[in-house]
């Protein structure tokens, strides 16, 4: 059986994009993704319940039954049932960065969903470093709509106005794997604009080849 490092996604955009990420940093490392677009939209309509908890987990409890050396989540809203189970969260390595930066963190969002789970990520961080933070939230309201019509240059370009319009952080952090290129569009922007996708699946990478 071959030992794979697997993607768990709720959208399947998300592959190409890890797909290139992984050619980059550790192309010897063999991949699959699973994609359950269910996940996403049953959190979005009911919250992160213990149902749905329980099925985020088993997702990952099969992966690791089936060949998977490592498993990463790469949908923030449901990291943190992943995470119990025993996948990496692709947030995390994110988060750890965004403290380390500064006490004023700003969390962009598309999704209304992804805020209080990255929020209290970010928290947890924190408490773990002793460090004393701030969080602000913006909420690209406008953004997911495009990103639903498959206009993803149009989603990531209302993110990066949005953030444009900000000001008095640190450091702001992207809260969702999609948002990651809008960081394209500002190239010039003054703070720190951190994306998960890198630094995950580089916290992904070192799991594996350490196991």
């Amino acid at each position: 059986m071959i030992a794979t490092l697997t993607f768990l996604h709720t959208a399947p955009v998300h592959i190409e994009t890890f797909n290139r990420l992984l050619a980059e940093l550790a192309p010897e490392i063999p991949a699959q993704h699973i994609v359950d677009e269910s996940l996403l939209s049953e959190a979005r309509e009911s919250g992160v319940t213990e149902s749905l908890a329980k099925r985020v987990q088993q997702v990952v409890h099969d992966a690791l039954r089936d060949g998977a050396k490592v498993v990463l989540c790469t949908c923030s809203t449901i990291g943190g049932c992943a995470e119990l189970a025993g996948a990496l969260r692709v947030d995390r390595a994110m988060a750890e960065a965004a403290v380390a930066m500064g006490p004023r963190i700003l969390l962009a969002a598309a999704l209304a969903s992804t805020i209080g789970p990255t929020r209290d990520l970010l928290t947890a961080v924190a408490t773990e470093h002793g460090q004393a933070i701030v969080i602000g939230e913006l909420l690209c309201e406008r953004a997911w709509g495009k990103f639903e019509q498959g206009d993803l240059d149009g989603y990531l370009r209302e993110i990066a106005a949005d953030i444009r319009r900000t000001d008095g952080c640190d450091v702001i952090v992207l809260a969702q794997a999609s948002m990651a290129d809008a960081t394209k569009h500002l190239s010039d922007f003054p703070v720190p604009v951190l994306s998960s996708p890198r630094l995950g699946l580089a916290a992904a990478v070192a799991r594996y080849r350490a196991q």
